[in-house]
C-alpha cells in the first residue's frame, strides 16, 4: 500500500495489494492439478430450492420497490405493524440545521447524508460516487492502529473520530473531500476469455488539519436494509457452531464470529451487523448510523464524533430518543425478503448445482433457521435462505483494508447475504458489488475473492462460459 501525505492535508492509497500467492492481482487462470484431500464442493441442498427465501416474510415482487415492503405476515394494527410505520417515517424523515419548524433538529456539525434513506435508497445497496459526484450512499471509516481497552473497539482518529464525515453544514467545512479513481488489470479465464477487474484508489484533500500517516480507512458502501431481523434471530448458538478457527476440516474455510461491544449490555457480544460484523444489534446499529452518518446524537451515542476537537462539536442533548432509534431499527428488522425468481430455468438450476460445486457455499450458507427476537414475532421460527454464515472470512489481500474492527483483521470481511442479489439493477440502478462497489457486476465480485475463497475462485476461472453464464444466471435469480 502506498501511502503520501502533504501539509494541505491531501493523503493519497493505492488500493492495489502486492502481489502474493493467494492474490488476484495480476489474475491469471491457474492449471488444474489432481483433486486435493478435501474438497470445497457441496451437495447441492434442496430446501434453498424455493422462492421462500425470507419464509413466510417472502415478499413476491420484483419491482423497484422490492425491498420496501413490510413482511406480509405481520397482522395490520399489530404493535409490530404500528412501529413498523412509525419507523418508515423516521427512516424517510431529513434531519435539518435550526429549523424551528421542524421536529428533526441536530444534523451535524459534520455528516454524510441527512436521512436514513438518503444513504439507503430503496432499502437497497450504495454505490461508490463517480468523478465529481457528492457521496450519498459510501462512507469511510477511520481509526489509528491499536483498541480501546475496555471496548475492543477500533482507536479513534483525534480530531475525527471514527469515520471521515464529507458534507458539513452551512459556514462549516467538510472533514475531508475523496476523489476515486480507479485502474483495470487484465486477466483471462482458462478458455482465453478476457477479463478486467476495476482497482480503487482514495484520495483526501482538504481536510480541516493534515491527515495522519497512521490513520486506517475503510471505504464502504450502504448494504441492504431488507431481512435484517430474520438475520438477528438466528440463535447464538447456530452462529458459533459454523466457526472454524483453526480450520479442523482442512477445508481451508476457518471461518469466525466477530466479538464485539455491545453499548445497550455494556459486554461484548457475537457482531451481526455491518461489512466486518461490528455491531451486535440492529438498535445498536442504527445509534451508530445517526451519529456517524448524520451527526445525529442519542442516549446510545451522546457525543458527537468531533467532541473535544472542534469547538462546533461542543457537548449538548441528545438530539434523537431511543424510542426513534428503535422505531427506525423495528422498520428494518419488519422488512420482507424479496422471492427468489426462475426456479423452473434450466441455466439457473444449472448454476444452482455449480454454486455448490466451486465451494461457494462453505461460506454463503444457504439455509438457516431462526429462533425468536424481542418485539419481532415476525422472524421467528422461519426457514430461510440468506447464503450466509455471518461469519469472518480471509478475504486475501487483495480486498483488504488493512484497518482491524473489534477481532476482525484487515483482511476479514463477513460474509454477506446474497438473497435480493438479483435485484440490486432494478431497485438502485446500478450493478456495483463488493463492500467498496469496486466490483462491476456479480463475476466480477466472485473474481476479487482471495484467502478462503481462493480454490473457489479458482475453479470458477477454470469454468467454461456456458458454466460462468450458469452461474451469474443462478446468482441473478436470488
Amino acid at each position: 500500500m502506498h501511502l503520501a501525505t502533504r501539509s494541505t492535508g491531501l493523503l493519497c492509497v493505492a488500493a492495489l495489494a502486492a502481489c502474493t500467492d493467494d492474490s488476484a492481482l495480476p489474475p491469471t487462470a491457474p492449471t488444474m492439478g489432481p483433486p486435493t484431500a478435501v474438497s470445497l464442493a457441496m451437495a447441492p441442498d434442496p430446501t434453498a430450492h424455493t422462492d421462500s427465501s425470507g419464509g413466510a416474510t417472502t415478499v413476491r415482487d420484483a419491482t423497484d420497490a422490492a425491498f420496501s415492503f413490510m413482511s406480509p405476515n405481520i397482522k395490520a394494527g399489530s404493535a409490530e405493524f404500528n412501529l413498523h410505520e412509525e419507523g418508515d417515517e423516521e427512516f424517510e424523515d431529513a434531519f435539518t440545521v435550526n429549523d424551528p419548524l421542524s421536529e428533526h433538529n441536530g444534523l451535524g456539525p459534520v455528516f454524510d447524508n441527512v436521512s436514513c434513506e438518503g444513504c439507503h435508497a430503496g432499502d437497497g445497496r450504495g454505490r461508490p460516487p463517480g468523478p465529481n459526484e457528492v457521496a450519498e450512499s459510501f462512507l469511510v471509516r477511520i481509526s489509528y492502529p491499536g483498541r480501546d481497552v475496555t471496548t475492543g473497539a477500533p482507536n479513534p482518529v483525534p480530531g475525527y473520530g471514527g469515520q471521515l464525515q464529507l458534507r458539513a453544514i452551512p459556514g462549516l467545512a467538510p472533514e475531508a473531500s475523496v476523489s476515486i479513481t480507479y485502474s483495470e488489470v487484465a486477466g483471462t479465464f482458462a478458455d482465453g476469455t478476457p477479463y478486467s477487474l476495476r482497482v480503487p484508489s482514495y484520495s483526501f484533500y482538504g481536510s480541516y488539519e493534515s491527515l495522519s500517516k497512521k490513520m486506517l480507512f475503510s471505504p464502504r458502501v450502504a448494504p441492504f436494509n431488507f431481512g435484517l431481523g430474520l438475520l438477528e434471530a438466528i440463535p447464538e448458538r447456530t452462529i458459533l457452531a459454523r466457526e472454524d478457527p483453526t480450520d479442523a476440516n482442512g477445508d481451508g474455510i476457518s471461518g469466525v464470529a466477530n466479538r464485539v461491544w455491545d453499548a445497550a449490555a455494556n459486554r461484548t457480544a457475537i457482531g451481526r451487523f455491518g461489512w466486518k460484523a461490528g455491531a451486535p444489534s440492529l438498535v445498536q446499529q442504527t445509534a451508530g448510523a445517526y451519529n456517524g452518518d448524520m451527526g445525529v446524537t442519542s442516549p446510545m451515542f451522546p457525543a458527537e464524533s468531533c467532541e473535544g476537537d472542534r469547538p462546533e462539536c461542543a457537548p449538548h442533548a441528545p438530539e434523537v430518543s431511543d424510542d426513534a432509534v428503535l422505531a427506525v431499527a423495528r422498520y428494518m428488522q419488519t422488512l420482507g425478503v424479496p422471492a427468489r425468481r426462475n426456479l423452473d430455468d434450466a441455466q439457473a438450476t444449472q448454476g444452482e448445482a455449480i454454486f455448490y460445486q466451486v465451494g461457494c457455499a462453505a461460506c454463503h450458507a444457504p439455509t438457516v433457521i431462526t429462533g425468536t427476537l424481542a418485539g419481532v414475532p415476525s422472524v421467528a421460527n422461519q426457514v430461510i435462505h440468506p447464503y450466509t454464515d455471518l461469519l469472518l472470512h480471509d478475504m486475501g489481500l487483495d480486498l483488504a483494508d488493512n484497518r482491524p474492527d473489534f477481532q476482525a483483521t484487515g483482511r476479514e470481511w463477513r460474509t454477506p447475504p446474497l438473497w435480493g442479489i438479483g435485484l440490486v439493477q432494478m431497485v438502485n440502478g446500478h450493478s456495483n458489488f463488493l463492500h467498496d462497489g469496486r466490483a462491476r457486476g456479480l463475476m466480477e465480485a466472485v473474481l476479487w475473492h482471495g484467502g478462503e475463497a481462493k480454490k473457489a475462485r479458482d475453479t470458477v476461472l477454470n469454468l467454461s462460459a456456458s458454466a460462468r453464464a450458469a452461474l451469474v444466471k443462478f446468482l441473478e435469480s436470488l
